[in-house]
């Protein structure tokens, strides 16, 4: 068995009103990211880092913010760009601009705590990341 209420135009004009005044008294959230009574500042533009033989580019991406002993910073991501196709290079955050080592690698050191880790070697055709042994 089910019961209808029946509100008359004043009572459901009320209850409108005690919605609409309550959706209006809440702040949003701030970024979780910021200090107290910061705002987060917007993620920076994607920048040109290289470029390889045959107009292949290298572009820093994401950006994560990081911090070590030597105090805040921001890792990038890597993605490659050739003839309209983006390539993003997987779990390769660094703190350093890659270098080309020929016209099919390029080589990007892996950034953790905002210090330099493994070198890590590059496919500029397929993005595949491999550490470098020394």
């Amino acid at each position: 068995m089910s019961a209808r209420v029946r509100l008359g135009a004043g009572a459901l004009g009320s209850l409108s009103a005690v919605v609409l005044a309550g959706a209006g008294c809440t702040e949003r959230p701030a970024d979780s990211a910021a200090a107290p009574g910061e705002r987060a500042s917007p993620p920076p533009a994607d920048s040109l880092v290289a470029t390889a033989p045959g107009g292949t580019e290298v572009w820093f991406t994401l950006a994560r913010p990081d911090s070590g002993e030597g105090g805040a910073c921001v890792d990038r991501a890597i993605e490659i760009r050739r003839n309209g196709a983006r390539i993003p290079v997987p779990l390769l955050y660094t703190g350093t601009s890659p270098e080309i080592v020929n016209d099919s690698t390029l080589r990007a050191r892996l950034s953790s705590g905002c210090r330099p880790g493994d070198s890590y070697l590059v496919d500029l055709r397929t993005g595949r990341p491999v550490r470098e042994r020394r």
